[in-house]
C-alpha cells in the first residue's frame, strides 16, 4: 500500500507539471494511471474531463460525465453545458444551465452565448449587461464585444432602433459591430466609414505582432472586407463589391460561415447572369457546419437563392423540390410560393400558378397581400381584366390608396365599365371623409373623380364633388365653371344664381399686347401681315395707280454639246417608237457569223454560200406571176454546198498551243 501510495502521488505530480506546460495528453495518462488505482476519484474525473475538453475531445468527455454522474453531481456542471455547446447541442445546453443549482459567473458568460445562439437577444443583452455591470476583470473587453454583436444583431435581423449603451469602439470587433449595427438601421454612409475605421484599427493592433504575417493580416480583415461589399451592393455599387467579394473568396479564409455569406451574395448580384459562376459559388453554402455558424434568416435566405438559382438553370423539378422543403419549413412565409408559381409561368401554366396563389390566400390571410397583387398580374396577362379588378378590391391593406384607386379605375375604363370605376371614387372618398375629412388625399379623390365624371358625360352625378370643392375654396374659377356647366343641364335658375359669383368681364381681361405675344420666342404662329410700300399714299392721291415691277425673263439653259445652228428635231417631244423614222430594233445582228453550210465552214464563206444574195443563181422554185410554160429549170453551173470546198481567202483557224510533254526537266 505504500509503494502504491507513493506512486499516485508521483503521479499526481506528473500530472500538475503537465497541466502548467499544457502537456494534456501525457496529462491523461497519469490520470488513467490513477482512475486505475481509484475508479471513483472525483478529482481524478474531473481533471481527466478538463484534459479531454482542452485537447476537444467533447465527445468523450461527456461520455465520462454521464457514466459518473452519479459520482461526480453537480461538480461538472459548466463541463457538460461547454461540451454540448461545443457539439451544437444548444437546447441541451440551455437545459443543463438552467438546472445548475448555483449561476456561476461562467455559468453566466455560457448562458450568454447560448442565447445567442438560439436567437433569443433581448435575453442575452440582460445577461451580458448585468455581467458588465457587476464584474471586473480582464475579460471585460470581450464582454463588451459580445455585447455590440448582440445589439447588432436585434438591429440587423429584428430591426430594433439603436440603443446608446456606452460601448467604446477603441478595437476593431467594436468598431466592426458598431457598423453592423448602423446597417440595420439603413445608415449606410456611417457603416461604411465605421467599417473604414475598423479596417484602421485591426491592420494597427496586427502590426505590433511579429509573428504575424501580411496574409495573416488579410485573412482576419477578411470579414470586414465582405461586409465593405455588403454595403457598396445596398448602395448600387455592384461591380466594386463584386470584385470585393471575389478578393476574399480568393483568400479561402478558414470561417465557412464567411464563404458561405460570400458566395451567396456573389450568387445576388449574377441573377439570371453568369449562371456558370453562380453553379461553382453555391458549392461554398454546402460547406460542413454552415448552419451552425450563420443566423436562421441568413440560411433562409441562402435557401431561397438556391431556389432560384435551379429555377434560371431550369432545374425545373430540382426548383420544385427546394421549394416545397422551404414552405414546410416556413408555411407561413409567401416567398416559397411565389417561386413555385415563377416556375410554373415559366413553363406557361398560369392556371395552376393562381389556383396555388388562391390556396395560399384562403390558408394564410395575414401574409395575403403579396400573392393577391401577384394573382391580379397574372389575370392580366391572361387577359382577365376584370378578374384582376376583383382579386385588388379584395385588398383591405391597399384598398384606398390612391395608387390602387388609379389602377382599378384605369383598368374599369379600359373595359369600358364606367360605373364600377364611379363607384371605385365614391367607395374611396366616403372612406376619407371619416377618416381624414378636408386633407389634401381626399379633396385630390374629389377633384379627379369630377373630372372623371366630367369626361364621360356624367355632369349631374359631378355636381355634388363640384359643390364639395367650390366650398372649400370658392375663389376658385375653374371649380365654379364647371358646377355652372353642370348645373346648366339640370337646374338653369340655380345655374344663374351661381353665375353672379363668376368675375366681371373687365377685371378677367388681361392687358396683354397681341403683336407682341405673337412675335415672342415661343410663337407657333405668326399672322402674316403685308408690307407697306413707302409713299403708296402718295402715288395714289396723284392718281398715278400702282406700280407694278416687270420681272425679267431668265434664258434657258442648253443641253450640253447642242448645236444652234442646226434644225432641231420636230418630233423630239414624241416618244421614240412614234416617231416617224422609228424603225424598231435590229435583232439577229450575229446571224450573219454562224456558218450555214457544213460542220467546221467558216464565217467569211457563210455570204457566198447564200444563194439569195447571187445575182446569177436562178430561184429554185416559180416566182408568182411568171410563165407557167416552163416545166423545168436552167441548167445551173453552182456547186452545192455540201460538195463546196471553204475558200482559201476565208477566216483563217487559229492554231492550238503545242501541249507540253509531261516529264522531267530532261525532257524525256
Amino acid at each position: 500500500m505504500a509503494s502504491g501510495g507513493g506512486s499516485v502521488a508521483s503521479l499526481w505530480t506528473e500530472v500538475n507539471r503537465c497541466g502548467q506546460n499544457g502537456d494534456y495528453t501525457r496529462a491523461l495518462k497519469a490520470l488513467t494511471k490513477i482512475l486505475q488505482e481509484n475508479r471513483d476519484d472525483v478529482t481524478a474525473l474531473h481533471c481527466k474531463i478538463v484534459c479531454l475538453v482542452q485537447n476537444g475531445s467533447f465527445k468523450e468527455a461527456l461520455n465520462v460525465m454521464n457514466t459518473h454522474s452519479k459520482v461526480l453531481g453537480s461538480e461538472v456542471v459548466f463541463e457538460k453545458a461547454y461540451c454540448e455547446y461545443r457539439l451544437n447541442r444548444v437546447e441541451s445546453a440551455l437545459k443543463t444551465i438552467e438546472g445548475a443549482p448555483e449561476q456561476t459567473d461562467k455559468l453566466k458568460e455560457l448562458y450568454g452565448q447560448v442565447l445567442y445562439r438560439l436567437e433569443r437577444y433581448d435575453e442575452c443583452k440582460s445577461v451580458y449587461t448585468d455581467l458588465i455591470r457587476n464584474s471586473q476583470d480582464e475579460y471585460e473587453e470581450e464582454r463588451k464585444t459580445n455585447l455590440a454583436a448582440v445589439v447588432a444583431a436585434m438591429s440587423q435581423w429584428e430591426k430594433t432602433p439603436l440603443e446608446d449603451l456606452g460601448l467604446p469602439e477603441s478595437t476593431y470587433e467594436l468598431c466592426y459591430n458598431a457598423a453592423c449595427s448602423l446597417i440595420g438601421q439603413g445608415r449606410l454612409t456611417e457603416a461604411f466609414n465605421k467599417l473604414r475605421q475598423a479596417e484602421e484599427l485591426c491592420r494597427i493592433s496586427l502590426a505590433d505582432d511579429s509573428d504575424v504575417t501580411e496574409e495573416d493580416i488579410e485573412s482576419e480583415l477578411a470579414v470586414i472586407h465582405s461586409q465593405m461589399a455588403y454595403v457598396m451592393q445596398l448602395q448600387g455599387r455592384t461591380e466594386e463589391a463584386l470584385q470585393l467579394y471575389n478578393q476574399v473568396i480568393k483568400l479561402k479564409p478558414s470561417d465557412v460561415g464567411l464563404l458561405a455569406v460570400t458566395a451567396n451574395n456573389i450568387i445576388t448580384i449574377n441573377k439570371d447572369q453568369n449562371v456558370f459562376d453562380s453553379k461553382k459559388k453555391v458549392k461554398l453554402t454546402n460547406a460542413e457546419g454552415v448552419e451552425y455558424k450563420l443566423a436562421k434568416k441568413q440560411l433562409q435566405a441562402i435557401d431561397f437563392n438556391k431556389a432560384l438559382l435551379a429555377m434560371y438553370t431550369n432545374q425545373a423539378d430540382q426548383c420544385r423540390k427546394l421549394s416545397s422543403s422551404l414552405q414546410s419549413q416556413n408555411p407561413g412565409h409567401p416567398r416559397p410560393v411565389l417561386i413555385q408559381v415563377a416556375q410554373l409561368c415559366r413553363e406557361k401554366q398560369h392556371s395552376k400558378a393562381i389556383e396555388l396563389l388562391q390556396q395560399f390566400s384562403d390558408q394564410h390571410p395575414e401574409s395575403a397581400s403579396g400573392i393577391r397583387l401577384t394573382m391580379a398580374q397574372l389575370y392580366l396577362i391572361q387577359g382577365h381584366v376584370t378578374k384582376a379588378c376583383d382579386v385588388l378590391r379584395s385588398i383591405e391593406e391597399f384598398k384606398y390608396k390612391a395608387g390602387m384607386v388609379s389602377a382599378l379605375v384605369t383598368m374599369y375604363s379600359h373595359e369600358e365599365d364606367i360605373d364600377s370605376a364611379i363607384d371605385i371614387f365614391k367607395q374611396a372618398i366616403e372612406h376619407y371623409q371619416s377618416e381624414q375629412p378636408g386633407s389634401a388625399a381626399h379633396l385630390a379623390l374629389v377633384r379627379e373623380a369630377a373630372n372623371f365624371k366630367l369626361k364621360y358625360g356624367r355632369k349631374k352625378e359631378a355636381i355634388s364633388d363640384l359643390e364639395q370643392l367650390w366650398k372649400q375654396n370658392t375663389n376658385d374659377i375653374h371649380t365654379l365653371a364647371q358646377l355652372i356647366s353642370a348645373y346648366s343641364l339640370v337646374n338653369t335658375d340655380k345655374a344663374k344664381s351661381l353665375s353672379k359669383h363668376l368675375p366681371s368681364a373687365d377685371t378677367m381681361s388681361f392687358n396683354v399686347d397681341v403683336d407682341e405675344l405673337e412675335n415672342s420666342h415661343g410663337a407657333t404662329y405668326i399672322r402674316k401681315k403685308a408690307a407697306k410700300v413707302p409713299g403708296e399714299n402718295l402715288l395714289k392721291e396723284q392718281g398715278q395707280g400702282d406700280v407694278k415691277k416687270k420681272r425679267k425673263k431668265k434664258k434657258g439653259k442648253l443641253p450640253k454639246n447642242c448645236d444652234p445652228k442646226a434644225t432641231p428635231d420636230l418630233e423630239r417631244w414624241l416618244p421614240m417608237r412614234e416617231r416617224s423614222y422609228y424603225r424598231g430594233k435590229k435583232k439577229g445582228k450575229k446571224k450573219e457569223q454562224i456558218g450555214k453550210g457544213t460542220q467546221g465552214a467558216t464565217a467569211g464563206a457563210s455570204a457566198e454560200l447564200d444563194a439569195s444574195k447571187t445575182a446569177s443563181s436562178p430561184p429554185t422554185s416559180p416566182r408568182p406571176g411568171s410563165a407557167s410554160g416552163s416545166s423545168s429549170a436552167a441548167p445551173s453551173n453552182v456547186v452545192p454546198p455540201r460538195q463546196q470546198k471553204p475558200a482559201a481567202s476565208g477566216a483563217t483557224r487559229k492554231k492550238a498551243p503545242a501541249k507540253k510533254k509531261k516529264g522531267g526537266k530532261g525532257g524525256w
